[in-house]
């Protein structure tokens, strides 16, 4: 048995509640929202009809800023914890994706109101970790994003082949980089996964969030109000790279709403193009360790002129497979053998083959050296894509909330603590 070995990855809902926080005052909470310019984002994409599945603590359907946006989803236990969960993570990271609020201009929005959310219990009946079994049947039940602010600092075998199922079958995973300020936790340091980091007001990284060479992108993760069970209260408030995560997961529903024809790298691409690098690390080498390509910004992934690319993006194929839509249906898992090769081929074939290779290398050689002096005396303009980027500079630094003082209800919380520490090993 395998004791559960993901964590949560965000202060945020194991911190006091906020019970003096009224439904709008929540909505004005919620600084993040200033940044992304949701009424712009919204005219042109709200993520509908777009399937997220959030492998989690499980999301509460009742929620009144969930009303309708939940899926029934999956519990590998049998407990129904995926629509009924004891404690509100799952239900915060939903929220942050595709939140409704209620009322008038009361409660939590989420990026993509247009998605659907579609909850997978994290554990099974044992709590033993089964996050790789949750992405595989969200695959399978039609998400197209999957988030996962989930993270430990031990490896689970069954991960890798899950995500390259995922990559194989053109689905994004999002996952929380981590909090422990070292490196990168499993399954965002895999392959195939979108890793992403947390970012503060002022656009800079968050000093806990965990970093590497596998961060690509960054999204607000610090103070973050959002919908969830605390105490007496519906909302609560805190900091981390789940919430991170959360938008990002967003984030991509837009741009697969907006773009159905783009593979889950392409996605990931326009994020990482569009992207905009912390003030500080002006001019630094992409992608950065700590922020990968940048801050989101969905408004900008949506409207600005970014070719396709390459299938993959910025993904890092797992195990070398190809991309959905590439040469190869080989299944990622699958190495390619001698017998897969060559299985049926003559030794006739291989021959004329040889023969075919060698006439186009005297070409080849024939054409470059006739071309060789005129080559050399005319640059040669720059070929193919160029490198991934993100647009200069980040806006102003925006004051928490606005231009008022943070609401009443919502105290300030000690930093929170590193839950990676002292954990318990998959044995």
């Amino acid at each position: 048995m395998r004791v559960l070995g993901a964590t949560t990855l965000a202060g945020a809902l194991l911190l006091a509640a906020a019970p003096g926080a009224s439904a709008d005052q929540v909505r004005d909470g919620q600084w993040a929202n200033q940044y992304f310019k949701l009424d712009k984002v919204w005219s042109v994409s709200k993520g509908d009809n777009v399937i997220v599945a959030v492998i989690d603590s499980g999301v509460d359907a009742t929620h009144p800023d969930l009303t309708g946006q939940v899926l029934p989803g999956y519990d590998q236990s049998g407990k129904n914890l995926n629509t009924r969960p004891t404690d509100s993570h799952g239900t915060g990271m939903a929220a942050e994706i595709a939140g409704r609020g209620h009322g008038s201009n009361a409660g939590v929005v989420g990026l993509a109101p247009g998605a659907k959310i579609l909850p997978v219990y994290k554990a099974d009946a044992q709590d033993s970790d089964a996050i790789p079994q949750g992405v595989k049947w969200a695959v399978d039940h039609g998400a197209k994003v999957i988030n996962i602010s989930q993270g430990s600092s031990f490896a689970n075998p069954d991960m890798p082949a899950a995500i390259a199922y995922a990559y194989q079958h053109d689905v994004l995973v999002v996952a929380a980089a981590g909090n422990n300020g070292s490196a990168v936790d499993n399954p965002a340091n895999l392959p195939g996964v979108l890793a992403v980091a947390a970012a503060g007001k002022d656009g800079e990284v968050w000093a806990d969030s965990s970093f590497g060479p596998e961060v690509r992108l960054a999204a607000p993760g610090v103070d973050v109000v959002t919908a969830g069970k605390c105490g007496s209260s519906q909302y609560c408030i805190g900091s981390g790279s789940s919430d991170a995560a959360a938008y990002v997961s967003g984030a991509a529903a837009l741009v697969r709403a907006k773009y159905p024809q783009l593979t889950a790298g392409q996605v990931a691409n326009r994020l990482a193009k569009s992207a905009a690098v912390p003030a500080s690390a002006s001019g630094a080498k992409l992608p950065d360790p700590h922020f990968g390509y940048g801050v989101i910004r969905p408004y900008e992934a949506l409207t600005m002129d970014i070719p396709a690319g390459s299938k993959e993006g910025p993904l890092t194929a797992p195990g070398g497979a190809a991309a959905p839509g590439a040469a190869s249906d080989a299944p990622v898992s699958q190495p390619v053998t001698k017998t897969s090769v060559f299985g049926g081929i003559t030794p006739l074939m291989v021959l004329g083959a040889l023969a075919v290779v060698v006439v186009l290398l005297v070409v080849v050689i024939a054409a470059a050296t006739r071309n060789r002096r005129r080559l050399q005396a005319a640059p040669v303009p720059p070929q193919g894509q160029a490198p991934y980027g993100a647009a200069p500079g980040w806006p102003p630094a925006q004051q928490p909330y606005g231009t008022q003082p943070p609401p009443p209800g919502y105290p300030q919380q000690q930093p929170y603590q590193n839950p990676y520490q002292g954990g318990n090993p998959p044995r």
